[in-house]
């Protein structure tokens, strides 16, 4: 007899015990009335006629959707999209008492609604580009937006648009413009190369010119005349005949004919 009390009270202890791990909170709900005491980790002990204890995560969860997205000029764009987001420990109770337990239900239709919402405003091209960021920046606000209407307690972490599919079509028109931007790209540093070399040309001739100008400038009468007499010096020492007929500034040299001759 006693065993079996035994056995009876370890029974009824067991099934009146849950046990929140970490990475969960749980909340009792005695007679359908939700506590505002939220265990984040350990055993809670209940009484099981009259009282049950929920346990949901506070981990990341990541929602996984292929939308058909509209864009601004009525085209339809694929989209593998992640919605990433949590709940927070303490604010788990408003969560289950607006949204209940189905929460998950609701963040899919609210970013349904914003998702389609903020596309429509883009062109589709914008969703294969560098705006990519920028509309599931604003598709995150709004669906912020939303759920702090409804219930406070859900943390969204981001919205992060993936493998996006543009209709074909307009897939061919932009790779054909990105290749005649890339053309116009080459076409233009080869035009710049050149004008830096007539740049480069036009700074040497001017520096040839002003060289020139600065010589002519220095040549005054008194260094040609100083050169002259250097130049009749070297002529003086030279082994051949020579008739110098000259100013006095400038020499004019006249050979013999005959010495020459001679020398050969």
């Amino acid at each position: 007899m006693k065993k079996l009390t035994v056995l009876f009270l370890a029974v009824v202890l067991f099934s009146s015990c849950a046990v929140v791990r970490p990475g969960e909170v749980g909340i009792k709900q005695k007679l359908g009335k939700l506590s505002n005491d939220v265990k984040t980790q350990g055993t809670v002990l209940y009484n099981p006629l009259t009282s049950k204890v929920i346990i949901e995560s506070t981990k990341t969860k990541n929602i996984k959707l292929i939308l058909s997205l509209p864009s601004k000029e009525g085209l339809s764009v694929n989209s593998e999209i992640s919605i990433l987001y949590r709940l927070k420990a303490n604010k788990v109770a408003s969560v289950l008492q607006n949204l209940g337990q189905d929460y998950e239900s609701v963040v899919t239709s609210v970013f349904r609604s914003a998702v389609s919402d903020v596309c429509a405003q883009y062109f589709a091209k914008d969703m294969h580009s560098g705006k990519r960021a920028e509309i599931e920046l604003e598709v995150k606000k709004k669906m912020q937006i939303n759920l702090e209407m409804q219930a406070e307690g859900i943390d969204l972490i981001g919205v992060l648009m993936k493998r996006v599919q543009l209709p074909r079509g307009l897939a061919s028109s932009i790779e054909r413009k990105l290749q005649a931007e890339q053309d116009a790209m080459r076409l233009k540093f080869v035009i710049d190369q050149e004008k830096l070399e007539a740049e480069r040309k036009i700074i040497n001739a001017k520096g040839e010119r002003d060289a020139q100008l600065i010589i002519a400038e220095g040549l005054t009468p008194g260094i040609i005349r100083l050169k002259a007499i250097e130049a009749f010096k070297e002529l003086a020492k030279s082994e051949n005949a020579k008739t110098i007929i000259t100013d006095g500034k400038t020499p004019l040299i006249v050979g013999n004919d005959e010495t020459e001759k001679k020398d050969k």
